[in-house]
């Protein structure tokens, strides 16, 4: 077991998303995993993601810029953790690639997929160093964003 894996949702430090995807497992993680699709889904509308790199295994790469209509850019850059296809995947912006340490950090995501029937569980849970943080980031508007972009996997989950 994963130290991620270990450590139940807190709610003074973590924020999480969860919806029923209407696709399986591997399809779901098709979505998250590979380039071509995250591009399509993975940026809150009207944003849009205009790059992206993935190199998935732990201590790759997950980087991407997302693009707003009045051209303003976002570059986010994460080390991947864990990689177990098709049920978890976790990353942090506390490492770059090759585990070396970030100048800053501010969370870690812990993407679970759980089968239900021809369907996915996917919970995508934001986890923090203190309550600061968790705070921010709700205030910057975690459920909406996070909540926006995963009801785009599920509408585009049906087309991969």
């Amino acid at each position: 077991m994963s130290a991620t894996e270990s450590r139940p949702f807190d709610p003074l430090l973590d924020l999480k998303v969860e919806r029923l995807v209407p696709v399986s497992p591997d399809r779901a993680w098709a979505a998250w995993t590979e380039i071509d699709h995250v591009r399509q889904w993975y940026a809150p509308a009207p944003g849009v993601i205009s790059e992206c790199e993935i190199d998935l295994r732990p201590g790759g790469v997950f980087r991407f810029v997302s693009r707003q209509p009045d051209g303003t850019e976002h570059a986010t850059t994460c080390c991947y953790l864990e990689v177990d296809p098709p049920h978890r995947l976790v990353w942090t912006d506390a490492l770059r690639p090759g585990y070396r340490p970030a100048p800053t950090s501010f969370f870690t995501a812990v993407m679970t997929l759980e089968a239900r029937g021809d369907e996915t569980w996917c919970t995508a849970m934001a986890m923090h160093g203190t309550e600061e943080d968790r705070n921010h980031h709700a205030d910057l508007g975690f459920h909406d964003g996070w909540g926006t972009v995963v009801d785009q996997l599920v509408a585009y989950a049906p087309s991969i």
